[in-house]
């Protein structure tokens, strides 16, 4: 008789004790390699049992910015001293205005930043009474003075808000014309981001234009607020705060919003922002300068969203694991743009260029479920042929170069990290801001950014990545592991499209950091070698184990590139699906012969192939199919398949197996609603495959699949002729 089984790997999360001294170390080996390594995160959280579309798939919502404020209370509440900011995020074409932006300022030596009163959603109303907000400003006029800075107001311009012009150094505030009109420039919140990058004109001529007034916010109370302009250094800012604080306890203010633009940041001081994107709460968690850090506050931030009720993953209807939606990158840099590693050593990031290159489970096993050309972090060899034989030539002349600034660095390698269509930001390994001088305000930071992450599930999963890549930076910055870029040609597609080689490629990756003398501890090994996301079912019959896992695919772009590059999303065909196949023994020896057991689909023989993995018996193949039929995609006379059904039988044995694997509940109802958690899940996923024991008799001889539906590891049924 068959036995049944259904598998969805999730990762159990550690507490700081089992995997702090590990982390301490990491640090010691790495600070006595004398690399210095930051890294930062994105985490991106949603709401996951919403169908409302900010949780889907629109990246503004009012729920969703509620969420945000009280994500930032929360972890306003563990760092006291720190301050809730309300400023402008990022803006997309289409968009009129900036997106907002909520972030959480504190010194890295924990030194108060603000002393004044909260954010409205940090505390409830007192029933205190509001004071004006010309009392308000008289009091940050005296706080100003008290600074030994120049201030005066502005004449009021029929808004209800007020307005006062500072200088901070010998100037003089009478030296600009109350006419002037940058002097009644609408709020930064208001107005579209210049493409140019976000710039203040009268900052940069020594002026700070502050703008206060009085409104009611989420929470119901009345609040003042008050809008700061842009300043360039964090000393200022920090002076500016003071003294912002101090005038409204002098002026008993009860609660204040602080909006305007971002502050300067600098490594004195952690910036921590909370933006929207489709479908989720993305948090841009500040960089750390160590992984002990970095670990506490990933763990903070996971707390806190799950607090919130926010999840790192969505559960499908049909019992499917996904992420949050939103991805989950790191970044990687130096304590300044000067001290950044990839400054250097400068040959870091050529070698890291060619090694993730040559190990496809760095782009393949972490990602979201659409990668690819056509996705947000496509590898630059699956770009045009030539751009990649011209990235060859390029990291050739950097090897050559005797000393490589950071501009011939980032001149020499941008053209060649982008998408298809040349857009930096969409690159496996992004440099947008390593050194762009396009990039206004933030393009040369010394930072690599990589893209091909889904969202890690746990905080001990995303300090286990943010451990694999510092450890990878520490023995590339030593050593060029792999001195050539390889061309995989289309076994990168076929090959490493299967969940069993990309295991085995990452496994490879850990030995070499082993044999570098930067080996992962056993917890950390566990995390990255588990598959979170991708569902997976077994049946054993016979001695033998038929196991169905979820593989990669790369959907292609619909349409036109250019075309849909000025919106915040591109169409892409998500109707193809691949399937892992493989065929092992089942008994504790695993000494079954496989070698005339055969399976099939459709009529047609699955070429299974035999791997060669140290002693395993094991045969294998990537089942390509068409799962739905989109509504605007490729191949409209391809139809869907369902449910993926499979007979496996031998020669010498009367009775065979007939397995069908349905997309659905088998028997076609609806389910009631999503599933619960993850158990529940887990059942739906288990009631989609069904097994009947059948004789071989009834089985049709199979006949040889055509040749162009077969490559080296996989079949594409969409191909078969018609029956």
């Amino acid at each position: 008789m068959a036995d049944l089984q259904s598998h969805t790997h999730h990762s159990n999360d550690h507490t700081l004790t089992d995997t702090c001294s590990n982390v301490v170390q990491h640090d010691k080996n790495l600070a006595a390699s004398g690399i210095d390594i930051w890294i930062g995160a994105e985490p991106t959280f949603t709401l996951r049992a919403s169908e409302e579309p900010e949780w889907l798939s629109q990246a503004l919502g009012e729920e969703k910015y509620r969420y945000a404020l009280r994500l930032a209370a929360e972890l306003q509440r563990r760092h006291p001293g720190s301050l809730v900011l309300r400023t402008v995020g990022r803006q997309y074409g289409g968009e009129d205005v900036p997106r907002w932006s909520i972030g959480l300022l504190k010194r890295r030596d924990d030194v108060p930043v603000w002393q004044g009163p909260p954010d409205p959603v940090c505390a409830p109303d007192d029933g205190g009474q509001t004071p004006s907000a010309a009392a308000f400003l008289d009091a940050l006029q005296a706080a100003f003075a008290d600074q030994q800075w120049s201030s005066r107001r502005l004449l009021a311009d029929g808004t209800a808000e007020l307005r006062m012009l500072l200088r901070t150094d010998a100037g003089h505030v009478d030296e600009i014309d109350d006419a002037d009109q940058r002097l009644h420039r609408s709020s930064v919140h208001a107005v579209k981001t210049p493409e140019s990058g976000l710039t203040d004109p009268l900052s940069d001529i020594g002026y700070s234009l502050f703008s206060v007034g009085e409104r009611v916010f989420e929470s119901g109370q009345a609040s003042l607020w008050i809008e700061l302009p842009a300043f360039s250094e964090s000393a200022d800012f920090l002076r500016c705060l003071d003294a912002v604080g101090t005038a409204a306890r002098n002026a008993n203010v009860h609660s204040l919003v602080i909006k305007g633009f971002p502050p300067p940041v600098d490594a004195t001081v952690s910036w921590t922002t909370i933006t929207p994107d489709p479908a989720v709460i993305e948090i841009n968690q500040a960089p750390e300068p160590t992984l002990e850090r970095f670990d506490a506050a990933s763990r903070e931030i996971f707390r806190a969203a799950e607090r919130q009720g926010l999840a790192t993953y969505r559960l499908q209807y049909n019992g499917a694991v996904a992420d949050s939606g939103g991805g989950g990158q790191f970044t990687l840099g130096g304590r300044t743009t000067d001290n950044s590693p990839f400054f250097r050593a400068p040959q870091l990031l050529p070698r890291m260029i060619r090694y993730f290159n040559r190990h496809p489970s760095l782009s393949y096993w972490f990602a979201p479920d659409n990668i690819g050309s056509a996705s947000q972090s496509p590898r630059a060899d699956e770009g045009t042929r030539d751009a990649f034989y011209e990235l060859g030539v390029a990291l050739e002349q950097l090897e050559r170069q005797a000393d490589v600034s950071p501009a011939f660095l980032g001149a020499s390698l941008s053209p060649f990290l982008t998408d298809p269509s040349g857009n930096a930001h969409r690159s496996e390994l992004n440099i947008e801001k390593l050194w762009n001088p396009d990039l206004p305000g933030r393009g040369c930071l010394g930072l690599l950014e990589f893209r091909a992450f889904r969202m890690p599930q746990t905080a001990t999963d995303s300090t286990a990545i943010a451990l694999l890549l510092r450890s990878l930076a520490g023995m590339l910055a030593q050593q060029d592991t792999v001195p050539t870029l390889t061309d995989w040609a289309d076994e990168l597609h076929d090959r490493f499209a299967l969940p069993f080689f990309l295991r085995q490629d990452l496994q490879q990756v850990l030995q070499d950091l082993d044999t570098a003398g930067f080996a992962l501890p056993g917890w950390a090994e566990k995390a990255l070698l588990q598959e979170p996301t991708r569902s997976s079912w077994s049946v054993d019959f016979d001695g033998c184990r038929l196991a169905l896992s979820e593989a990669v695919e790369f959907w292609p772009l619909v349409g036109d590139v250019a075309s849909q590059e000025s919106g915040g999303s591109r169409l892409v065909d998500s109707s193809t699906l691949r399937m892992q196949i493989s065929l092992t023994g089942s008994d504790a020896d695993n000494s079954v012969n496989l070698r005339d057991w055969q399976l099939q689909t459709a009529g047609y023989r699955i070429p299974l192939n035999p791997v060669a993995d140290d002693d395993s018996n094991t045969q294998i193949i990537g089942l390509r199919y068409r799962d739905f039929a989109p509504w605007r995609g490729l191949h409209p006379g391809i139809a869907p398949v369902g449910p993926l059904a499979f007979a496996l039988s031998h020669p010498s044995k009367p009775d065979a197996i007939a397995v069908s694997l349905h997309g659905w509940r088998p028997e076609g109802t609806a389910y009631d609603g999503l599933p619960k958690d993850l158990q529940e899940a887990a059942a739906r996923r288990r009631e989609r495959l069904r097994v009947s024991t059948i004789a071989k008799t009834e089985l049709p001889v199979p006949r040889d699949p055509p040749p162009e539906t077969v490559k080296p590891w996989s079949f594409d049924i969409r191909r078969l002729p018609p029956i």
